[in-house]
């Protein structure tokens, strides 16, 4: 089965609370949203790299990286509470006004600045061989973070109460089954899904499994400091 066409769509409001500015914050003397314009530069099959803003510098920028802004996305869709499938719907819909409609749309937020270029055709090769509606990045939890039938809640007492009721009390780590989390690196998702289901996670969408050192989604100035540390190691392995 063979893709017709996919886009990459790169979303990037310019406000930001836990990092001011972080999609332009520089990252091994880069703008961090640099990273993921050229993972999808670099991968096959997208036709074209959207991104959609409603920043004048971050549209600047990502334009002089050689990415298409082909508008400012309107303040009602650069708060802190719209989400991602409105920000679509604006995108789609102008997609739709110009006849430039693809069968994928390949979410990429510059948050996730290690996923690579193999991550994104990956995604792509699975969507193309299983015809999935989507495919979702994800990793494995209960390494560097709890298990969920190892996590806890805190009552009104302070004490301390499993969140959820395991099926076993052997709770050993090599005993635990794996436990994937979405790691928010990659979306690839059939357009008329999206119309469809209002969803990116719509029913039947297949996992993309990514190892956690290509999975971390930048939030805090702690997030930033780590994915840094992995491009430097990176840059040193190559």
């Amino acid at each position: 089965m063979e893709i017709k066409k996919a886009i990459g769509i790169v979303t990037a409001r310019g406000g930001s609370k836990g990092i001011p500015g972080k999609n332009l914050k520089l990252m091994r003397g880069r703008p961090m949203i640099a990273w993921t314009i050229e993972a999808a530069q670099q991968a096959g099959g997208l036709s074209r790299i959207l991104i959609s803003t409603d920043d004048a510098e971050i549209a600047k920028v990502c334009t002089e990286l050689g990415a298409e802004v082909p508008f400012l996305r309107p303040a009602r869709l650069a708060t802190d509470t719209a989400s991602h499938l409105e920000v679509f719907d604006h995108l789609m819909d102008w997609l739709e006004e110009t006849h430039s409609v693809p069968e994928y749309l390949v979410l990429l937020q510059p948050t996730s600045p290690l996923r690579t270029a193999r991550d994104i055709t990956g995604g792509l090769e699975v969507a193309r061989t299983r015809g999935a509606d989507a495919v979702i990045g994800v990793s494995e939890i209960g390494v560097h973070s709890a298990h969920p039938w190892l996590a806890k809640t805190i009552d009104a007492g302070g004490v301390l109460t499993p969140f959820m009721e395991a099926p076993t009390k052997d709770l050993r780590r090599q005993n635990l089954p794996p436990a994937y989390a979405i790691n928010g690196a990659l979306y690839v998702n059939r357009f008329e899904s999206i119309r469809r289901d209002r969803s990116f996670l719509p029913p039947g969408a297949i996992a993309y499994p990514m190892p956690l050192e290509r999975s971390v989604d930048v939030d805090t100035p702690l997030d930033f400091f780590i994915a840094e540390q992995l491009l430097n190691q990176r840059n040193e392995q190559h």
